[in-house]
């Protein structure tokens, strides 16, 4: 019977391990016995945290997902965009682990509905993060369309920096061309983007 007090630390534990053997063999070959070995526990505290492998590897997509939340949004919208390209290119997203464990997921959510759905819930996230800072800088479709092709880049430079042989530098690289992209959208606009930001 596991310690009062035990399971957050057990659970982060398996999820830690299923990236990192997610990462190894790739999601089909997942094991729960591969993931109990690498996090150093039983197969079945698996069972007992999570009920089985699919609701583990959900509970891992919620975790990375978590990831990218805005804990602390800034009030100035160019801030907030900013913010926004940060935590898409941050260091955990960054890590080979994490990579080609979002690689598998991204992949494997073709064919599996719950995994397409948590996708669909980041790309809403994204793109609603973006549209709501943009809104406050310029005219409605023009956010609109600014969020969407921002979005479409930071997945984009994302996956291209993931598949890259020099993936450190090219992260890097990524997130300056996605924050230059959203300075030069909003001087296209009108927008005072190196004072903070004014409505046009």
């Amino acid at each position: 019977m596991p310690k009062i007090g035990m399971q957050p630390v057990r659970r982060q534990q398996l999820i830690d391990a299923t990236i990192e053997v997610v990462a190894e063999v790739g999601l089909k070959s997942a094991t729960i016995s591969l993931i109990a070995k690498k996090a150093g526990l039983s197969s079945g505290i698996i069972s007992h945290y999570f009920g089985g492998k699919q609701a583990l590897i959900e509970a891992t997509v919620r975790y990375l997902l978590s990831r990218l939340k805005l804990e602390q949004s800034p009030a100035d919208p160019i801030e907030r965009l900013m913010k926004i390209v940060d935590l898409n290119f941050a260091d955990i997203q960054q890590s080979l682990p994490s990579t080609k464990t979002w690689l598998s997921f991204w992949g494997e959510s073709m064919h599996d509905a719950d995994l397409s759905r948590l996708q669909e819930v980041n790309k809403r996230r994204l793109l609603t993060n973006l549209r709501y800072s943009y809104r406050q800088l310029l005219p409605r479709e023009a956010a609109h369309d600014a969020a969407q092709m921002t979005a479409a880049l930071i997945d984009g430079f994302w996956l291209r920096s993931a598949l890259s042989l020099r993936a450190d530098r090219g992260f890097d690289v990524a997130k300056d061309y996605c924050k230059n992209f959203i300075l030069d959208t909003l001087r296209l606009h009108g927008v005072d983007a190196d004072s903070g930001g004014s409505n046009p």
